[in-house]
């Protein structure tokens, strides 16, 4: 949809310095280093990936119109009510496995009689599945 839209945007988030998440530090000095990527990527196996944060703060675009147009065209899509958009609440009981999935950061209200519990694991190779990849590319 992005792509249809603008193919200049494509382009400008696909820039090899498109983001940067600065670096964080922490009473021992730089905890992590400065992450500056694309936002759109292929893989080996010509699988489509996404980095992309909406973050307000501790994030840094590229300075130039286009990229700028770009994030605000994603920023659009993305809260639009389109639905090829999935939202989901976890209820208690439920999981959720997939490939890091765009998600939001909403405060959760407790209950003291049911602490919520969340386990996360990350790994350093995709989940294997079935691509649904095309031939054409972005």
């Amino acid at each position: 949809m992005l792509r249809d839209a603008n193919a200049d945007s494509i382009r400008a988030l696909s820039a090899p310095d498109a983001m940067t998440i600065p670096e964080r530090t922490d009473e021992n000095g730089v905890a992590r280093a400065a992450q500056t990527g694309p936002v759109f990527s292929t893989g080996a196996g010509g699988d489509l990936h996404m980095r992309y944060t909406a973050r307000t703060r501790s994030i840094e675009w590229k300075q130039d119109a286009t990229t700028r147009a770009a994030v605000a065209q994603l920023e659009k899509l993305l809260a639009s009510d389109t639905p090829h958009i999935l939202r989901a609440r976890l209820e208690p009981g439920m999981g959720l496995l997939c490939n890091n999935v765009l998600h939001d950061r909403a405060e959760f209200s407790d209950d003291p009689s049911h602490p919520r519990l969340l386990y996360r694991a990350r790994y350093l190779d995709r989940i294997a599945g079935t691509s649904t990849r095309n031939s054409n590319s972005f």
